[in-house]
């Protein structure tokens, strides 16, 4: 995991060698530094920066300042990236630099590119990168590497800046295009919020971008040219066959005949096709799981015997499965953090005090929130046991019967409203550009579990606990089982409606929209804290297998809740021993941990809904 920052901008460079920054240069100083400093916060182990002076090429030569041309145009760039340490025998600083190319990378390579454990992967795809003999191969490259990745890198021979995400998006990559009143060119990770018109958006996964610096070099005005200067390149040109490059289809087979209803999750009973189905998906996310949690690296051998691997835990289905994984490869003298997050929430709490307050008008029921809040309810010791609390004990239990001689830490991470209100204004300039209710009630829950400092229950007899902050810099997170397995409740609403046809139709609706939804956003806000979130099921290897499985293999919306729904993986933790977790039901990661709708009149609230931010009245 790394931080990224790239800036540039047009001036004059005369034989002085001064750069005429333009309208509100002050303010894009203190921005730049602000934006080193948040992404200097991803990769806490590392740092470095590199400028470059771009002039137009003539003849084939860069033209040189000379006092006889005191004003030729010139582009000035800027790389800053941190680093994260999670590969290799030692840190190895970025920016990335041969021949005047430059290379930042925020990313790791699971699968197309040979990387022992003593090498740095970043270092590693720079030499292939650089000695491409043409740049118009890159896209073949990139579609032979699997991993999460955002990338940008420059090309001093040809004067051009290539930048891109992975095709999911699994890896944040912020941009900001020129405007009149703010003329500079802006790539970071994470952004500082809505600050002073540099309105930073996602970058898209449509493919590689590159933006002809040299071109740029022909005016003195960027945003009069920057459009015709940037294009985006197909990742997918030619027939070649490149396995990540982008995403499969889903498979659009219907089932042949009405395919047979599945009693019960007993692996003995499938039919032949579903067995085989059941036995490649344990296999594939077997495989996942290992490529993202063997050799990672001790930052210090006093960390011997502290958990390296964590895992985002809820006790359901899905970060179940993963926990169970990884106790496969992870060394059994090494404990395992399973990261459980509780908010104490005053909605829930006068809704439990008082009965259900549903119908009472919504400003009376303001009026006895706050009212509940002055009279000292949400000072007195609340109840942390939310229902992700709940069934995570539960399914810990259920570890220690199944995974002898393992260290579980059971992370209670419990968080006080106060608190959580206190962190509001921080999570919501991390998150940026997300600004909907949604995002800011997944993103408090993804904030504090990955920030680790909960307490360690001593016995499960007793109520003694100690204080414990997970060291664990790797945090496995289930998100995208729901979308490739068919998990929400709109895959039954799409069967009631269409019938097979209409849960294909949205399962394909899910893979399209994965890119855009959560995962820049979850990235920005687990990486504020010097950690990296690694998503097994969304491997593009399984993402594969599971597009081009028959939907009837996946999920069968005939079925009732804990059953039919993820049908697939209920069955393949059913076999590998995980009886309880198979048959839990569904809950949004903001509900089981009640970090959604926690202030007066937020349950109306619909997710969608931009947010009101914490200095508006």
């Amino acid at each position: 995991m790394c931080g990224i920052f790239c800036s540039l901008h047009v001036g004059c460079c005369g034989h002085t060698g001064n750069i005429d920054g333009g309208p509100n240069n002050t303010a894009y100083h203190e921005l730049s530094e602000r934006l080193k400093v948040v992404n200097a916060a991803r990769g806490p182990d590392a740092q470095g920066t590199h400028h470059i002076r771009v002039q137009r090429i003539c003849s084939g030569e860069a033209q040189a300042p000379s006092p006889s041309n005191t004003c030729s145009p010139a582009i000035d760039l800027e790389f800053f990236a941190s680093l994260l340490r999670l590969r290799g025998d030692a840190p190895v600083v970025q920016p990335h630099q041969q021949d005047g190319d430059v290379f930042c990378w925020n990313g790791e390579v699971f699968e197309g590119l040979n990387v022992n454990a003593s090498e740095n992967d970043g270092a590693k795809l720079f030499q292939s990168i650089h000695t491409l003999s043409t740049m118009d191969d890159l896209p073949f490259l990139l579609g032979r590497i699997e991993g999460p990745y955002a990338f940008v890198y420059y090309h001093a021979k040809s004067q051009k800046l290539y930048f891109a995400r992975d095709p999911l998006g699994r890896r944040s990559l912020l941009i900001h295009k020129p405007s009149v009143f703010n003329p500079y060119f802006l790539l970071a990770s994470v952004s500082v919020g809505d600050d002073q018109g540099y309105v930073m958006e996602e970058l898209s996964t449509d493919g590689i971008f590159c933006l002809d610096v040299g071109q740029l070099c022909e005016s003195k005005e960027v945003t009069q040219h920057f459009d015709s200067s940037l294009t985006c390149i197909p990742r997918q040109i030619d027939r070649r066959i490149l396995p990540f490059a982008k995403l499969n289809r889903v498979n659009t087979a219907l089932p042949p005949d009405v395919p047979p209803l599945v009693p019960s999750l007993d692996p003995e009973i499938l039919p032949r096709d579903l067995a085989i189905a059941v036995d490649n998906l344990i296999d594939h996310l077997n495989n996942s799981v290992m490529l993202r949690v063997r050799n990672i690296p001790r930052r210090a051998s006093s960390e011997k015997g502290r958990a390296q691997v964590a895992v985002l835990f809820s006790g359901g289905i899905d970060s179940t499965m993963l926990a169970f994984l990884a106790h496969r490869h992870v060394p059994l003298d090494e404990p395992i953090d399973l990261l459980n997050v509780a908010f104490q929430n005053p909605r829930k709490i006068q809704v439990q005090t008082d009965g259900n307050i549903g119908a009472i008008p919504k400003r009376e029921k303001k009026r006895q929130l706050k009212a509940a809040e002055i009279n000292g309810v949400l000072k007195e010791s609340t109840s942390y046991m939310v229902p992700d609390r709940v069934t995570g004990l539960q399914e810990v239990e259920e570890f220690k019967r199944i995974c002898p001689g393992r260290t579980w830490n059971f992370v209670e991470v419990d968080v006080p409203y106060e608190e959580s209100q206190a962190a509001r204004a921080a999570v919501e300039t991390i998150m940026f550009p997300g600004r909907t209710v949604m995002d800011l009630s997944l993103a408090m829950a993804l904030y504090f579990a990955s920030k680790g400092v909960g307490r360690l229950r001593i016995s499960a007899a007793t109520d003694d606990y100690q204080p414990y902050t997970s060291t664990a810099r790797v945090l496995l997170n289930g998100l995208g089982s729901d979308e490739l397995l068919g998990g929400y409740g709109r895959h039954r609403t799409a069967y009631a409606t269409r019938g097979w046809q209409g849960v294909i139709d949205e399962l394909q609706l899910e893979l399209d929209r994965i890119p855009t939804r959560n995962l820049g956003r979850d990235d920005r806000v687990i990486s504020s804290h010097g950690k990296e979130t690694r998503h097994p099921f969304l491997s593009l290897t399984v993402v594969s297998f599971l597009a081009e499985l028959p939907v009837h293999l996946k999920l069968d919306p005939r079925l009732e809740l804990g059953l039919g729904d993820k049908m697939l993986l209920r069955l393949a933790a059913r076999k590998v021993g995980l009886l309880e977790a198979s048959t839990r039901k569904k809950k949004a990661m903001q509900f089981g941990s009640h970090s959604a709708r926690m202030e007066p009149g937020e349950a109306e609230k619909r997710g969608d809904l931009m947010i009101r931010t914490v200095s508006e009245p």
